[in-house]
C-alpha cells in the first residue's frame, strides 16, 4: 500500500497541490467586453456599448471613457456601435467599430480627438486591427486577408491573402514584428509583419477553427473549436490538451511558461504548464463565456467573457 502512494506522488505530484483560486477583484464595464489592452498602467476596456472605459489599474477606477455615437436604422431607431477591436501605441488607441452597413470603420483617438482613419465605404471588415512598432497599422480580415496601412500617408503598403479559410485569431508579439494568425482549417502560421512574408506553418493540432490565439517569449498556444489546446514552441514537438468543452479563448505568461485556457461549461480558466501540458490551479468566477485573456506580469492576469465585468486574477509565484 505504502508503495502505491509513493508511485502515485512521484507520477502525479502536481495535482496534489492544485487549487481554485477566486478573483481578487472585478470591474462593472458599460456594456458586454468585447476586447481590452493595458497600456501605461491602463486599461482599455472596448464594450458592445459603444464605449471605450479606461481604467486607472492602480485604483482599480474608471478614469475616463471614449463614446462613440449610435447608429441609425433604417427605421429611425438608434442602436449601440459596437467596439470590435482595441490597441494602444504611444499615446494613441486604435479601435474597430461596426456600421450599419455591416462593414466596418477604424478609429484613432489621441486623447484629444476622434478620427475615422477608414469607414465603411471601403468595404472592409477588419476583425483585429493593431499597431506595429513603427506606429504603423496592421489589420486582419475575416477573409484571411492582412494588409499594413500608413496612417501618416494613408497609403496601403501591402495586402496578403494568407489562407483561403476564415480568419480565426491573430495575435502580435511582444516587439510588435511579428504575428501569429490561425484559421477555421486549424492551421497557425508564423508571419513577419514589414514584408507579410510566411516564416513558418506549424504542424497542426486541431481538427477544426481556433478562436483565439497567444504568443509569448517564442511559445504559441492556440483554443480550438475541436475542445483542443494547441501548444507550439521553438525546436520542440507541439502538442494538444483535450478538453471538455470547446475553448473560446487562452493566454499565456510573458516567460511562455504558464498558459492558461477556457475549460468546461462553468466558464472556469485552467492554468497550465506550457513545458509538459501538466494542468496547475483552476481560476473560478466567470458567469458567462471567458472571451479573453492577459497576463499583465508573470503572476497576475486579466479577463473578460459574454458579461459586463472586468475580472483579476493573482496566481502564486
Amino acid at each position: 500500500m505504502y508503495k502505491s502512494i509513493i508511485v502515485l506522488l512521484i507520477l502525479f505530484p502536481s495535482t496534489l497541490y492544485t487549487k481554485e483560486i477566486h478573483p481578487v477583484t472585478t470591474i462593472e464595464a458599460s456594456g458586454l467586453v468585447s476586447d481590452f489592452v493595458e497600456d501605461a498602467g491602463y486599461l482599455y476596456v472596448a464594450t458592445d456599448a459603444g464605449v471605450v472605459d479606461i481604467i486607472d489599474l492602480s485604483s482599480q477606477k474608471i478614469v475616463k471613457q471614449i463614446n462613440f455615437e449610435p447608429m441609425e436604422t433604417s427605421t429611425g431607431e438608434f442602436i449601440p456601435t459596437r467596439i470590435h477591436s482595441v490597441d494602444r501605441f504611444q499615446g494613441k488607441t486604435l479601435l474597430v467599430t461596426s456600421d450599419i452597413s455591416a462593414y466596418r470603420n477604424v478609429w484613432i483617438d489621441d486623447g484629444n480627438d476622434l478620427k475615422k482613419i477608414i469607414d465603411e465605404k471601403r468595404h472592409l471588415m477588419p476583425k483585429s486591427a493593431l499597431f506595429t512598432s513603427d506606429g504603423k497599422i496592421v489589420f486582419g480580415t475575416f477573409g484571411s486577408d492582412v494588409s499594413l496601412y500608413d496612417n501618416e500617408e494613408n497609403y496601403q503598403l501591402y495586402n496578403t491573402h494568407i489562407s483561403e479559410s476564415t480568419m480565426g485569431g491573430m495575435v502580435l508579439s511582444h516587439d510588435k514584428k511579428k504575428m501569429v494568425i490561425s484559421d477555421e482549417s486549424g492551421t497557425v502560421r508564423l508571419i513577419d509583419v514589414k514584408s507579410s512574408k510566411i516564416e513558418k506553418v506549424y504542424s497542426s493540432e486541431h481538427v477544426d477553427n481556433i478562436y483565439r490565439v497567444a504568443y509569448s517569449n517564442g511559445i504559441i498556444i492556440t483554443a480550438g473549436q475541436d475542445r483542443r489546446v494547441g501548444v507550439y514552441a521553438e525546436n520542440k514537438k507541439p502538442y494538444h490538451i483535450k478538453s471538455d468543452f470547446l475553448v473560446y479563448c487562452v493566454g499565456l505568461s510573458p516567460s511562455g511558461s504558464i498558459g492558461v485556457y477556457s475549460s468546461g461549461t462553468e466558464h472556469h480558466l485552467q492554468l497550465f504548464n506550457t513545458e509538459n501540458g501538466v494542468k496547475t490551479d483552476t481560476l473560478i468566477g466567470h458567469f458567462a463565456t471567458p472571451n479573453k485573456i492577459m497576463f499583465i506580469n508573470e503572476n497576475a492576469l486579466i479577463s473578460a467573457g459574454d458579461e459586463n465585468r472586468i475580472f483579476f486574477w493573482k496566481i502564486d509565484e
